[in-house]
């Protein structure tokens, strides 16, 4: 399985870092709107709808909206961030609530519509956020696997009180705060970096503390979802990585808020 990781990563990642970095506008819209797809198949299956024709189906009225937003300049729009964000405030309280609220997310229309406000907004935040310039999008993509990183190691070595012991029993408050401790020194040097300032960097700071709490939670809802089906990973699209949602769930929870934030409306 080791063997297999590092192979997939071999070329995988250098393959996102070219997209995310080396293509502009319709370019890299194409190319985010590709790994969406491929996370909306499996989040079908999430869903509970396995039937092939119809997961296509599904996959292919996303596109057709996605095209619209882009045909119409939409985006870029701010509206999808604030869909992600109420959205986001319902998936807390659905996790919190754990299996006990269950009814209210578990038909299958109602995790289809939860996908809707989960990917669709990260593949808005991903283009505004590429579109005022590679540096803050290189920031949200670090926060993540720093966030991660940190949350791993600290998890590891302290983790003691378990963050959400009915949705993912392995993470710890101890994870989370390590993950909070990577992010807030990657705050300060992008701080510096960018030459924002006191006010500024106390602001990135602070923004930084909340993204990092939401990208947390994104993991939650995706593990409370395959933990309702039943299924350890995603996909096998990514053989010894599980599927392309269970590589972006963090993201597609920190990139639409970093995005809001970002452009100064929070």
């Amino acid at each position: 399985m080791l063997r297999q990781r590092i192979i997939t990563a071999a070329w995988l990642a250098p393959l996102m870092l070219a997209g995310l970095f080396g293509l502009q506008g319709g370019a890299f819209a194409a190319f985010t709107a590709a790994i969406v797809l491929l996370a909306a198949w499996e989040w079908t299956n999430l869903a509970g709808v396995t039937e092939p024709n119809r997961r296509l189906a599904l996959v292919a009225g996303l596109a057709v909206l996605m095209l619209l937003l882009w045909a119409t300049g939409a985006m870029l729009a701010v509206w999808p961030l604030w869909l992600a964000l109420v959205g986001w405030l319902v998936n807390l309280y659905w996790v919190i609530h754990y299996p006990g609220k269950g009814e209210q997310w578990q038909s299958t229309l109602r995790r289809l519509a939860m996908g809707l406000w989960v990917l669709l907004p990260a593949w808005v935040g991903f283009n505004i956020l590429r579109d005022t310039g590679a540096v803050w999008l290189l920031f949200v993509l670090l926060l993540v696997w720093g966030a991660d990183i940190g949350a791993y190691f600290s998890g590891r070595a302290w983790g003691r009180r378990k963050l959400a012991p009915r949705v993912s029993p392995g993470k710890s408050w101890e994870g989370v705060f390590g993950g909070l401790a990577v992010t807030f020194l990657l705050a300060l040097v992008f701080a510096v970096w960018q030459g924002l300032g006191v006010a500024g960097g106390i602001a990135l700071v602070l923004a930084t503390a909340v993204v990092t709490l939401v990208s947390v939670l994104g993991d939650l809802v995706e593990s409370m979802l395959k933990r309702y089906r039943g299924i350890k990973d995603s996909s096998s699209l990514l053989p010894g990585h599980g599927g392309v949602l269970d590589r972006i769930d963090s993201l597609t929870a920190a990139v639409p808020l970093f995005a809001l934030l970002s452009l100064g409306v929070l």
